[in-house]
Order: structure tokens, then sequence, then C-alpha cells
């Protein structure tokens, strides 16, 4: 296939490769960049079917097909060391892209992950048999993903761009995406052994309501992934939405940059 589209700025190691989530593309990660790249090399990425890259439902986008693009893209770059970074859909990404590219990645940074539930399969089936039912459902996740404090310029963009996302493309991912989150997830991530940072804002509640989360809160999300990684930081954000990123981009930047002086510290005893 043809590379994915992407962006590099900046030198220096290792690099830092930014994946995006569902219906986003790149340029989410523009404060990081600006942040990172005067002492590490960034490449941000935007994934088949998303921002500049071609794709289609019916061209294999899956969360394994995406990290393969981006492993794919890495290879192509030689790039070298380097720490992935995912943002909600894009965790999957990375994770997939590790696994297939175990000696390359060094540290891996997932923003605001989640874990979809069994149950969300029967959901998913009866929302799309609708007319509007993928419209009204993706209009809806992504009006919680903000909060009060959000710009309403950011907000509104964010909920534009995801009803531009073709429906085929949209439902064909969300589904594979709930396929993996129940079948693969919880094993990619034991697998891995480089260090991961779990930048975490929001949670989903009883009744399926995106809400912000509190520093010491836990949530299943987070007992599955200290069960499942090897070597795991946590870092909450309170009173931000699903896009740090975006809403808190200064603190987002500095708690990526802290991770990374971190890894390129020699361990004890050296």
């Amino acid at each position: 296939m043809n590379l994915l589209h992407h962006q590099i700025t900046g030198t220096g190691g290792p690099a830092v490769v930014f994946v995006h989530g569902f219906t986003c593309a790149h340029d989410d990660w523009d404060a990081q960049v600006a942040a990172i790249s005067p002492t590490h090399q960034t490449v941000a990425v935007d994934l088949r079917g998303h921002g500049q890259s071609p794709g289609t439902a019916a061209d294999d986008a899956t969360i394994e097909r995406y990290g393969s693009d981006v492993a794919e893209l890495m290879s192509a770059l030689a790039l070298g060391p380097v720490v992935l970074v995912g943002h909600s859909m894009g965790c999957r990404v990375v994770v997939e892209a590790a696994l297939l590219a175990p000696q390359q990645v060094v540290g891996i940074i997932l923003v605001d992950g989640s874990q979809l539930a069994p149950c969300m399969e029967e959901i998913l089936k009866t929302c799309f048999a609708q007319p509007l039912g993928y419209e009204e459902m993706t209009k809806s996740w992504f009006a919680e993903m903000f909060t009060a404090t959000s710009h309403p310029a950011t907000q509104a963009s964010v909920v534009d761009r995801s009803a531009r996302l073709p429906r085929e493309i949209g439902e064909h991912l969300i589904t594979d995406l709930q396929r993996y989150d129940v079948q693969c997830f919880t094993q990619s991530l034991s697998i891995i052994q480089a260090p991961v940072l779990a930048i975490q804002t929001t949670y989903s509640n009883e009744i399926r309501e995106r809400c912000s989360l509190t520093v010491g809160q836990d949530t299943p999300f987070l007992v599955m992934l200290r069960t499942a990684v090897h070597h795991l930081q946590v870092v909450v954000i309170p009173n931000t939405g699903h896009f740090p990123q975006l809403d808190n981009p200064s603190v987002t930047s500095q708690i990526m940059l802290d991770f990374l002086a971190d890894l390129r510290q020699p361990p004890i005893g050296e």
C-alpha cells in the first residue's frame, strides 16, 4: 500500500509517533508536536480513511490492519527507537504496531483509552439497523467528549469532523473496535514489554455516559491495564474531556515530556 499520510517534525531520539482516534486526524497533536519536536523527531499520521490518507470500509480497515500500517511506516522511515502515542481508538492501534516491532518500540503512551464490553455488540447492531442510528450515536458520543471548560470552537470542529467520516467506514470500524476489545486488547497488552504510560481523563458510568475522572478514582479500564501491563504508569488529568491533547494541551505535553525524559535515564546501577 501507499504509506499513510504523515507529518515529520524535529530531530532527536527516540522518535515519537502520534496516532489519532476514531474520525480524527494528525493535527489533533499539533500542540504536542510543537512541545516535543525541539528535542525529538515526531511523526503524526492519518490512519486509512482519515485525514489525508485514503481508505474504505472494504479496504481492510481493522485495528490490526491499522497497526500494521503504522509499523510499516516506522520501518519505511527508518526511525530507530520509537515511542508510540495513541488516543482513544489509536490506543489499540499503537499496541498492535508495537507487537509487530517489539525491538523498535521503547515506550507507549495511551491517551484516554477504554475497552468496550461484550454487551456492546448487540447494542451496536440494534443502533446500526436504524436509518440514522450511526449518525445519532456518534453525534451523542462526541458531544459528551468535552466539558464546560472546553473551547466551543474546538468542540464544534471535532463534532463536525466526526460527521464527515462515511457511515460505511464508521460502522465497520466501531464494530471491529468492539470485536478487538473483547477478543484481543487485554491479551495484546499483556505481551508488551515496553513501559506504558496511561494518561486518563474520562470514563463511562453505569448508564454509559462519559464523565471526567478525579485523581485516585479507579475504573474497569484502569484495573484491566494494571492486570495486563508489565510496566505501567497512570496519570489522571482531572476535570478534562476525552481530548486532553486539545482541552489541556500544555499539561498533556508536559506529562509526555516527563515520560520521555525518564526513558532516557540509565537504569539504576549502570
